[in-house]
């Protein structure tokens, strides 16, 4: 990969990245708070995700996949990620929200201080072994994923 290659693919990550948080912050902007924490399905089913839930599961993901990138695997082991899927006492929208902003800082601030010689390198992420690109892509698709869940349950919610 030549310099000016790496150089225009981080650029369009970044742009992409960007794009889709503003998506999702759009989608946010749409919604109540009673919307924020509404579940859809039979009877409010534990089993369908509010918009509070993937906001709070990407969040910690963006964190955990982000945080010390090159260094350490991308599941931290203070990320508890199944606790990201349940509604917790005492846990607000403001809550939620921080974790948020703290998940796309830490992903926008990592991918803006890659280093030409950084994507030669390889990562871990729950063990396995991933080129940087390979990565970022993961985790991309993944983000827009639940970017379009976000932005699908407003649109249902704010009804």
């Amino acid at each position: 990969m030549t310099t000016a290659f790496i150089a225009e693919y981080k650029t369009e990550i970044i742009a992409e990245y960007r794009q889709q948080k503003a998506t999702a912050d759009a989608a946010l902007a749409r919604v109540d708070e009673q919307a924020f924490f509404k579940r859809l399905g039979i009877d409010g089913d534990e089993h369908t995700n509010s918009i509070a839930i993937l906001v709070k599961h990407l969040g910690g993901n963006l964190r955990s996949r982000w945080t010390d990138f090159l260094t350490t695997d991308g599941e931290k082991s203070d990320r508890f990620r199944e606790r990201e899927f349940i509604e917790q006492a005492g846990e607000g929208h403001r809550e939620i929200m921080q974790r948020w902003e703290r998940g796309w800082q830490i992903a926008l601030d990592t991918l803006a201080s890659l280093r030409p010689e950084d994507f030669a390198r390889t990562v871990t992420i729950r063990g396995e072994p991933h080129s940087v690109m390979r990565a970022i892509h993961r985790n991309l698709l993944h983000t827009a994923h639940h970017v379009g869940q976000i932005d699908l349950l407003a649109t249902l919610v704010s009804r």
